[in-house]
């Protein structure tokens, strides 16, 4: 940030408050989906249904990272951007005593509003909207899984165990 002028850094800086904003809405949707719509889907062979359904049944861990992991690293670095931008600010100011104060009000106050505010606008989309957001990170996954063999998590079953894992161990029956 210290090479780019204070114009681009507070782009940066609204693009790093936008990224915690945008997680937030994906955390908050997977809690909110229900699971009924993608089983309709996944009968159907609908491309990223199955992920979705991933998704729901991890919508613990995923909101997790999506709100507590992303969401906190966000605003660790929208901090540290503001105060970038507000020393580049300031080296326009001859008289900076007065100038540094009142900016560092005016940033702080502007990244904490714009942050508060866009999360609180974020989560009634994303109640709102929870299934179809949950299908469309559904299909990302998808896409990932199926073009460059990255998967992310197992699908849990609803009694908890991963998909795939034995249900019993049949060791010693005859």
């Amino acid at each position: 940030m210290a090479n780019v002028s204070w114009g681009i850094g507070l782009l940066i800086l609204l693009f790093i408050v936008f990224i915690g904003i945008f997680f937030d809405i994906l955390g908050i949707a997977s809690t909110a989906a229900e699971e009924q719509p993608f089983h309709a889907m996944g009968a159907a062979k609908v491309r990223g249904a199955r992920h979705a359904l991933k998704i729901v049944r991890n919508a613990d861990q995923f909101s997790n990272f999506c709100n507590d992991v992303i969401g906190d690293i966000s605003g660790i670095v929208s901090g540290a951007a503001a105060v970038a931008v507000m020393t580049q600010i300031l080296v326009l100011f001859p008289s900076r005593a007065m100038a540094e104060n009142l900016l560092n009000v005016l940033m702080t106050a502007f990244v904490a509003a714009l942050t508060v505010g866009g999360k609180a606008v974020g989560k009634s989309i994303a109640i709102r909207h929870a299934e179809w957001i949950v299908f469309q990170i559904g299909k990302v996954l998808y896409f990932l899984e199926e073009y460059l063999h990255i998967r992310i998590f197992e699908a849990k079953r609803k009694n908890g165990t991963s998909q795939g894992a034995p249900l019993s161990n049949k060791k010693g029956r005859k």
